[in-house]
Protein backbone atom coordinates (compact mmCIF):
# COMPACT_ATOMS: atom_id res chain seq x y z
CA UNK A 1 0.00 0.00 0.00
CA UNK A 2 2.81 2.63 0.93
CA UNK A 3 4.16 1.92 -2.65
CA UNK A 4 0.90 2.41 -3.93
CA UNK A 5 0.38 5.36 -2.03
CA UNK A 6 3.47 7.51 -3.00
CA UNK A 7 3.01 6.48 -6.91
CA UNK A 8 -0.25 8.08 -6.41
CA UNK A 9 1.43 11.04 -4.68
CA UNK A 10 3.76 11.35 -7.20
CA UNK A 11 1.01 11.22 -10.14
CA UNK A 12 -1.00 13.84 -8.17
CA UNK A 13 2.24 16.11 -8.09
CA UNK A 14 2.55 16.00 -11.85
CA UNK A 15 4.76 12.85 -12.41
CA UNK A 16 2.44 11.00 -15.25
CA UNK A 17 4.96 8.55 -15.03
CA UNK A 18 6.98 8.24 -11.90
CA UNK A 19 9.89 6.26 -11.53
CA UNK A 20 11.86 3.99 -8.94
CA UNK A 21 13.64 6.45 -8.00
CA UNK A 22 11.08 9.19 -7.77
CA UNK A 23 8.57 6.99 -5.53
CA UNK A 24 11.48 5.95 -2.87
CA UNK A 25 12.51 9.71 -2.51
CA UNK A 26 8.82 10.19 -1.42
CA UNK A 27 8.93 7.32 1.30
CA UNK A 28 12.24 8.08 2.56
CA UNK A 29 11.01 11.84 3.19
CA UNK A 30 8.75 9.92 5.79
CA UNK A 31 11.07 7.48 6.81
CA UNK A 32 10.23 4.15 5.24
CA UNK A 33 12.39 2.35 3.33
CA UNK A 34 11.20 1.26 -0.24
CA UNK A 35 11.00 -2.57 -0.72
CA UNK A 36 12.65 -2.65 -4.40
CA UNK A 37 10.69 -5.79 -5.32
CA UNK A 38 7.71 -4.98 -4.70
CA UNK A 39 8.46 -1.73 -6.16
CA UNK A 40 9.47 -2.80 -9.14
CA UNK A 41 6.36 -4.84 -9.78
CA UNK A 42 4.56 -2.25 -8.60
CA UNK A 43 5.64 -0.10 -11.83
CA UNK A 44 5.87 -3.14 -14.55
CA UNK A 45 2.07 -3.75 -13.51
CA UNK A 46 1.52 0.30 -13.91
CA UNK A 47 3.36 0.53 -17.15
CA UNK A 48 1.62 2.08 -19.69
CA UNK A 49 -1.52 2.72 -17.63
CA UNK A 50 -3.74 5.62 -16.79
CA UNK A 51 -3.82 6.27 -13.14
CA UNK A 52 -7.77 7.76 -13.76
CA UNK A 53 -8.72 4.75 -16.06
CA UNK A 54 -7.64 2.49 -13.22
CA UNK A 55 -9.33 4.19 -10.82
CA UNK A 56 -12.55 4.14 -12.63
CA UNK A 57 -12.41 0.45 -13.41
CA UNK A 58 -11.89 -0.39 -9.33
CA UNK A 59 -14.84 1.99 -8.50
CA UNK A 60 -16.95 -0.09 -11.33
CA UNK A 61 -15.28 -3.65 -9.83
CA UNK A 62 -16.31 -2.05 -5.88
CA UNK A 63 -19.40 -1.06 -6.78
CA UNK A 64 -21.02 -4.57 -7.41
CA UNK A 65 -19.36 -5.94 -4.13
CA UNK A 66 -22.03 -6.55 -2.00
CA UNK A 67 -21.99 -5.07 1.61
CA UNK A 68 -23.24 -5.95 4.88
CA UNK A 69 -26.23 -4.17 4.29
CA UNK A 70 -27.65 -7.08 1.96
CA UNK A 71 -28.84 -9.42 5.03
CA UNK A 72 -30.69 -6.66 6.55
CA UNK A 73 -33.94 -7.42 5.67
CA UNK A 74 -33.79 -11.02 6.76
CA UNK A 75 -33.20 -10.13 9.65
CA UNK A 76 -35.63 -6.91 10.06
CA UNK A 77 -38.29 -9.55 9.52
CA UNK A 78 -37.23 -11.28 13.03
CA UNK A 79 -37.38 -7.92 14.90
CA UNK A 80 -40.74 -6.75 15.53
CA UNK A 81 -41.72 -10.11 16.76
CA UNK A 82 -38.98 -10.33 19.77
CA UNK A 83 -38.17 -6.29 19.80
CA UNK A 84 -39.88 -5.48 23.00
CA UNK A 85 -38.38 -8.47 24.91
CA UNK A 86 -35.06 -7.89 23.36
CA UNK A 87 -35.08 -4.69 24.41
CA UNK A 88 -35.55 -4.96 28.34
CA UNK A 89 -32.45 -7.23 28.40
CA UNK A 90 -30.05 -4.77 26.99
CA UNK A 91 -31.63 -1.86 29.40
CA UNK A 92 -30.33 -3.76 32.13
CA UNK A 93 -27.03 -4.78 30.89
CA UNK A 94 -26.38 -0.97 30.06
CA UNK A 95 -27.38 -0.04 33.60
CA UNK A 96 -24.96 -2.74 35.06
CA UNK A 97 -22.11 -1.86 32.78
CA UNK A 98 -22.24 1.88 33.93
CA UNK A 99 -22.33 1.14 37.32
CA UNK A 100 -19.00 -0.74 36.52
CA UNK A 101 -17.39 2.10 34.75
CA UNK A 102 -18.04 4.38 37.79
CA UNK A 103 -15.86 1.95 39.66
CA UNK A 104 -13.07 1.82 37.72
CA UNK A 105 -12.05 5.45 37.88
CA UNK A 106 -11.71 5.03 41.71
CA UNK A 107 -13.25 8.34 42.17
CA UNK A 108 -10.81 10.26 39.84
CA UNK A 109 -12.28 11.93 36.61
CA UNK A 110 -9.63 12.08 33.36
CA UNK A 111 -9.29 15.90 33.73
CA UNK A 112 -9.56 16.55 37.90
Amino acid sequence: MKHIAAYLLANLGGNESPKAKDISKILESVGIEADNDRLNTLLKELEGKSIDDLIAQGSSKLASMPSGGAAAPAGGAAAPAGGAAAAAPKEEKKKEEVKEESDDDMGFGLFD
